[in-house]
């Protein structure tokens, strides 16, 4: 049985990641709950704000816009009680992220170039095609070893059974690296015993990790190469990150207007001259991208970069046409993707998805509303999104006509009961529901990193875990128990 630290602690409605259903500590975290008793809650919520302190002392925020477009800034919302992950359990699901993103970017490459898969009937072409994020100028275009989707970001929940399943796949300009790196950073500091306690898997090589995958896909070989991060600029909400993830790997932090098309080569604007660039880790949407190719009123982009990347002068990561692989709608057929690409089983289970564009399913979907969680299919941040089972009659009302009126924009699925950590409230100790976005690097080889973020929703009851939606965050540790 729990002891009195935990007398008060409720968590039997979901998977608990520290407390069982008979009210026993997990094994992973009886170390961790030791710590946690011995310190009490009183000295815990003082380590909580000194975590605040040196959140504040580093800088680290982000950035969220109002309905009036106004900018706030806010400073990153870090949980000190991380969550544990033994080692052998997460060797399994690491296994399982990098055979899902290595299928996904054959499938990406697949769709630009034979389109095998829609020739074998395996995903239906009209779904592909009619996605905005299908960019035909891709095609009869492959990135040095077909790797696509150099940076993904996979979500993960855990269900009320505890196992891990894929909730979303985030192959464009995925985001949360940073607050992953800067919160083990942050915990170190504030929180030293845990890292003497436990045996805890290092993510920091991941800068270096990062910096060798964009040297991998530079599509020519070259002595001394140069590396840089595109940003849209200091007002978009993910800046801390790409600024972070610059400094990390030295390299130059740049904007459209720094960068220049020559002769079908990108170069660099020095104080010396030009400089020519190798390979670009864009941090803009692919409509922003080039003015001449894409959106032409753009004026973050660099005019021509299109045509550099397409003749092989410039590597792009993630590369232009990703999006394709990153629509929800999409997200259902990755399973028969696995096993059509790879000859394999998936070795990590995904939730299951109702396509709102087949009659069958948003029949389903309109009569069961109720029971589901509706999403946008091309959407990001949780915005747009309506949870059946907290929704008004008018909300649902409005979200069928919605379905009714364009079926290819929405999917959904089963309201998964997120599982459940301990988070530190402003009186108490209580469970609140997480997710992880665990990252993985494909170049010439694969990388998944040693844990990922996991977000947290820091609203009683709520399930949404974004940070734009008040959500806040937590350490993964990969321990060995």
């Amino acid at each position: 049985m729990v002891t009195q630290f935990w007398k008060n602690y409720d968590s039997k409605s979901s998977y608990d990641g520290y407390i069982s259903d008979d009210s026993k500590i997990r094994k992973h975290a009886k170390i961790i709950s030791g710590i946690l008793e011995r310190n009490g809650k009183k000295k815990l919520q003082e380590i909580e704000k000194n975590c605040q302190s040196t959140i504040s002392a580093r800088g680290i925020n982000f950035r969220v816009y109002a309905a009036n477009n106004r900018a706030e800034e806010k400073k990153w919302p870090l949980d000190i009680i991380p969550r544990i992950i033994p080692k052998s359990v997460w060797n399994k699901i690491s296994k399982g992220l990098a055979q899902r993103v290595k299928a996904l970017n054959l499938f990406i490459d697949d769709v630009y170039n034979k389109k095998k898969i829609f020739k074998d009937n395996v995903v239906p072409k009209e779904l592909v095609f009619n996605s905005p994020y299908y960019i035909k100028e891709c095609d009869g275009f492959s990135p040095k070893y077909k790797a696509w989707s150099n940076i993904s970001g996979i979500d993960l929940i855990r269900n009320i059974n505890g196992e891990y399943l894929v909730l979303e796949d985030n192959l464009r300009v995925p985001s949360g690296v940073s607050y992953m790196l800067e919160n083990r950073m942050v915990m170190r500091d504030v929180f030293p015993e845990l890292f003497t306690r436990y045996k805890v898997s290092s993510i920091h090589q991941y800068a270096n990790k990062l910096c060798h995958c964009m040297e991998e896909c530079i599509p020519k070989r070259t002595e001394n190469p140069h590396m840089v991060v595109l940003t849209p600029g200091i007002y978009n909400s993910a800046y801390f990150e790409h600024s972070f993830l610059a400094e990390q790997m030295g390299i130059a932090l740049v904007e459209g207007k720094d960068l220049f098309v020559e002769n079908d080569t990108v170069y660099m604007k020095t104080v010396k001259g030009k400089l020519k660039v190798d390979c670009i880790y864009r941090r803009l949407d692919d409509n922003f991208l080039d003015p001449k190719v894409f959106y032409k009123e753009s004026l973050i982009g660099v005019p021509g970069l299109f045509k550099c990347w397409k003749k092989g002068n410039v590597g792009i990561v993630n590369g232009i046409g990703t999006g394709i692989a990153d629509d929800k709608a999409i997200y259902s057929y990755v399973n028969k993707m696995i096993v059509y690409y790879l000859g394999e089983q998936p070795k990590i289970n995904q939730v299951e998805t109702f396509l709102c564009h087949e009659k069958k399913d948003r029949d389903y979907v309109i009569e069961n509303i109720s029971k589901l969680v509706v999403k946008p299919a091309n959407a990001s941040g949780g915005y747009g999104i309506l949870i059946g089972a907290r929704a008004s009659k008018k909300e649902k009302d409005e979200m069928i006509q919605k379905i009714k009126s364009k079926p290819r924009e929405f999917i959904a699925q089963p309201l998964e009961i997120l599982s459940t950590l301990p988070t530190i409230t402003d009186s108490n100790i209580e469970p609140r529901h997480v997710d992880l976005r665990p990252f993985v690097l494909s170049g010439k080889s694969t990388y998944v990193t040693s844990g990922g973020l996991t977000r947290v929703a820091l609203r009683k009851g709520s399930t949404i875990v974004n940070s734009s939606q008040g959500g806040g965050s937590k350490d993964t540790m990969i321990v060995d128990v």
